[in-house]
């Protein structure tokens, strides 16, 4: 039996990573053709390049339940189209014991997500967005493109770029007064966290008075902001390319400063829930192949697992923004449609059993 449940989980297992590597490298080659829209002379193709290729962790993570369905279908498929599964059954073995086979490998690629997705993927996706923030000019004006924004009191803050070990690139600073008249706007070269404050370099401040303007330059400028590395770092990422962790901190501080931080829940809700919505998605696909799909073609199961996986994506994707909408938890976004997939795979093995 051991041998058995070896068989199955290597078809499994090397049919998921064939169709997760195919997916991913698909979604990489359009994200490069979409990135081409701005190479110019100081973004080239190897910046561009070097972007796509540091958010391959995050788009394999993103990819990780599709790869799961589509990949068990065509697995445990090609085991079906040989009558091997037919054979299990006749010998005795259970359907359950098929299904246990399969998600043992399974527990491998959804403990590997994990470590992409907390680790990995928030690292290179940080390095991403800086690396390519400093390839477009990052400390010479402010970027109507990339970057972030910031307020503390009367003070907006736009940062072109973050690096991880507590640089900024391109700190443009508007200071307001209580009737909202702009009282003076700044803008930073460069800016290195120094314990308790950042030291800005290269600052140049306009001051606006009443009837007039006046340009001061400094070399140096202490300035004092409740921002730190860490704090930026997830700042500057989407929600989605945070960590599980990053998300839990960052909804937390949201929570305190009195600001809605419910897209945060939601992505932490699909990070901490994404092995059971992969379990769920794997057990529809093994009840298909006991059930509808158990004599159709290759192409046929492929076929079904792109239009489930789609299906699920769809679902998903509506009640995430649904539940920022209409206020119910994004826990619910979450669990309905996995809910249904477990539900609905049980059913089916139920009927084949």
């Amino acid at each position: 039996m051991v041998k058995l449940d070896r068989y199955i989980g290597k078809q499994v297992f090397l049919a998921i990573l064939s169709v997760l590597g195919i997916i991913v490298a698909l979604a990489l080659l359009f994200a490069f053709i979409d990135e081409l829209g701005d190479v110019d002379e100081k973004y080239g193709l190897a910046d561009a390049a070097w972007y796509v290729f540091l958010t391959a962790p995050r788009r394999t993570y993103e990819m990780l339940p599709m790869a799961a369905l589509i990949g068990c279908l065509i697995g445990l498929g090609s085991l079906a189209s040989n009558s091997e599964l037919t054979i299990m059954r006749a010998a005795g073995v259970s359907i359950r014991r098929i299904v246990w086979a399969v998600m043992k490998p399974m527990l491998v690629l959804m403990f590997a997500g994990i470590l992409i997705g907390e680790y990995l993927a928030p690292w290179s996706e940080n390095m991403a967005q800086a690396d390519r923030s400093m390839a477009q000019g990052a400390g010479d004006a402010q970027s109507s493109k990339r970057g972030l924004w910031h307020r503390q009191g009367e003070e907006y803050v736009h940062i072109n770029a973050v690096q991880p070990n507590g640089l900024l690139y391109g700190i443009t600073r508007y200071q307001f007064d209580k009737e909202r008249h702009l009282v003076s706007s700044s803008f930073s070269r460069k800016a290195q966290f120094q314990g308790d404050h950042w030291s800005l370099e290269g600052v140049t401040t306009t001051h606006f008075k009443e009837r007039s303007t006046e340009v001061t330059k400094a070399p140096t400028e202490r300035w004092d902001v409740e921002l730190n590395p860490q704090l930026l770092s997830t700042v500057v990422l989407e929600p989605g390319a945070l960590s599980i962790t990053g998300l839990w901190q960052y909804a937390g501080y949201l929570a305190d400063q009195g600001l809605n931080n419910s897209q945060y829940w939601l992505a932490f809700w699909t990070k901490v829930l994404q092995p059971i919505v992969t379990a769920a998605l794997v057990l529809m696909a093994i009840s298909f192949i006991f059930g509808p799909l158990r004599s159709v073609t290759l192409g046929q199961r492929v076929f079904t697992g792109v239009l489930v996986g789609f299906v699920f994506q769809i679902a998903q994707d509506l009640l995430g923004p649904s539940s920022l909408v209409f206020g119910f938890s994004p826990l619910l976004a979450v669990l309905v449609p996995a809910g249904i997939c477990a539900i609905a795979g049980v059913w089916l093995l139920r009927r084949a059993g």
